[in-house]
């Protein structure tokens, strides 16, 4: 079963180490939309929806 009462040291730890769960996860970045893609016509680095 678990502790009666957590130590105070073991909440801290808790508390400090909950920001980097999602970077130990690996987290996949979410795709960039197609409308907000980068390309590159004849030298001109342009969004996707400014050629439309």
């Amino acid at each position: 079963m678990l502790e009666k009462n957590p130590s105070r040291r073991a909440i801290v730890n808790l508390l400090l180490a909950l920001p980097f769960v999602p970077t130990l996860l690996g987290r996949p970045k979410p795709p960039a939309k197609e409308a907000e893609a980068i390309v590159e016509v004849n030298g001109w680095i342009l969004k996707k929806s400014d050629l439309a």
